[in-house]
């Protein structure tokens, strides 16, 4: 594993932004956009940030709730607290990572967003409105109906994703059901991108999260981690890491 420095803030106009940046002397692979879930930049979130560090990548995670002076809120009130966002600030926040890596020297088609949970919602939308390297959502949500005003469900703009997009889901999903699944790889199957859905029977939302043991699970986030390696390579270009695929800790 390669080592990096410590995970930093910075700022673009009004929007923090944490970083983990390979070490110095150290050329990135091309720049991560880690969009987190209900519950902002958590632990987590971070630990994903640093993880992609560590394996030669420049990955940076907005703060979604700068709006209201915080970068996390409790699990509890995360449902409700989402809602209270809009597409339109989250894309900005998207775009102010997208700047601060422009400003790193990583263009946008060696960029990628990832996002998990409501972070995966906005890594697609992120995908339909930009022209990026690769986005990959962790069962990002609001497939048939949207969770903010200003927003489009996921399956009426699945068919405009402009960057390659690889959705992972867990079958067992309460915010997602498994018809939704079905129709979504049907529908992203129309972009003129490439595009892969992977579900995992047994799995439930939050698979990946090792914080929440009641529903992680580790076959399938050891999978889904490593799928999202091979498809940032392979959309960015970069060379395939020596170091094993492992996943995020909390």
């Amino acid at each position: 594993m390669m080592s990096g420095v410590a995970v930093k803030t910075v700022r673009v106009g009004s929007v923090p932004l944490s970083v983990a940046a390979p070490a110095a002397g150290v050329t990135p692979h091309g720049g991560v956009i880690v969009v987190g879930d209900a519950r902002g930049v958590t632990g987590y979130v971070l630990s994903v940030c640093e993880q992609l560090r560590d394996l030669g990548w420049l990955a940076l995670a907005p703060h979604i709730y700068h709006r209201d002076g915080v970068a996390e809120v409790p699990l509890a009130e995360g449902a409700a607290r989402m809602r209270t966002l809009t597409a339109r600030g989250l894309d900005e926040d998207i775009e102010a990572g997208l700047a601060w890596l422009a400003e790193a020297g990583i263009a946008r088609a060696a960029t990628a967003v990832i996002g998990f949970c409501m972070g995966g919602t906005a890594a697609f939308l992120a995908a339909a409105r930009h022209r990026l390297a690769a986005a990959v959502s962790f069962y990002g949500g609001a497939v048939s109906d949207p969770y903010w005003a200003d927003a489009p469900p996921l399956l009426a703009v699945a068919g405009e994703l402009r960057t390659p997009w690889l959705g992972l889901y867990g079958e067992n999903d309460t915010w997602v059901t498994l018809g939704e699944i079905g129709s979504l790889r049907a529908a992203t199957r129309k972009a003129h991108v490439p595009t892969e859905l992977v579900s995992y029977p047994g799995a439930q939302h939050a698979f990946h999260t090792p914080e929440r043991p009641a529903t992680h699970d580790p076959a399938a986030a050891r999978d889904a981690w490593e799928r999202m390696l091979r498809w940032l390579h392979t959309h960015s270009g970069a060379e395939p890491d020596s170091a094993p695929a492992s996943e995020a800790t909390g």
